[in-house]
């Protein structure tokens, strides 16, 4: 579940499991829940996601989120995807990190771009939320507070969630 994905446009190292507890492993667990299939729930405080499946089960998944000031809650959607997508740091993110302003243009995909292998991107209405389901190859990130208000997963589960999640799904980020 966690190997070498070296057929991937951008190879992908195997994740050091010795890095990641494995609560946060990728498994399908029992979910009640009174959203319907197909829906992406965040559970910021247990550093969870949540894809509903059908007869009250999920795919968790181990992400990292939010950090103090950065928290985020409510409804929004799955507007798109994006396979090994461009990262462009939004403006306030400059100001605070004068260092990723030579992004401004957008950085390019890569294994060291901020957005990983794929990107889910949040909607709310017609919005860009600037918020995104992304991967990551920092393991020790996982089960953590440390993004500017993205969900975090390891790249080999941001593939296998954007491999279920569809455009307009929604999404529920917990309080």
């Amino acid at each position: 579940m966690y190997r070498a994905l070296p057929d991937e446009e951008f190879p992908i190292p195997a994740v050091d499991l010795a890095k990641l507890a494995p609560r946060h492993y990728r498994q399908v667990v029992d979910f009640s829940t009174p959203e319907e299939v197909g829906t992406v729930i965040v559970d910021p405080a247990n550093r969870y996601l949540y894809h509903v499946q059908a007869g009250g089960k999920a795919m968790r998944y181990g992400v990292g989120v939010g950090k103090a000031g950065f928290e985020w809650s409510g409804r929004a959607h799955v507007a798109y995807g994006r396979r090994w997508p461009v990262w462009t740091p939004p403006s306030d993110m400059i100001e605070r990190q004068p260092s990723v302003g030579r992004w401004r243009h957008g950085q390019p995909p890569g294994i060291d771009n901020p957005l990983g292998a794929r990107a889910l991107y949040i909607h709310q209405g017609n919005r860009d939320t600037l918020y995104r389901l992304h991967g990551t190859g920092e393991v020790r990130t996982i089960g953590k507070s440390v993004s500017s208000g993205c969900v975090r997963l390891l790249h080999q589960d941001i593939i296998d969630l954007y491999d279920r999640v569809r455009p307009g799904s929604a999404l529920v980020v917990l309080p």
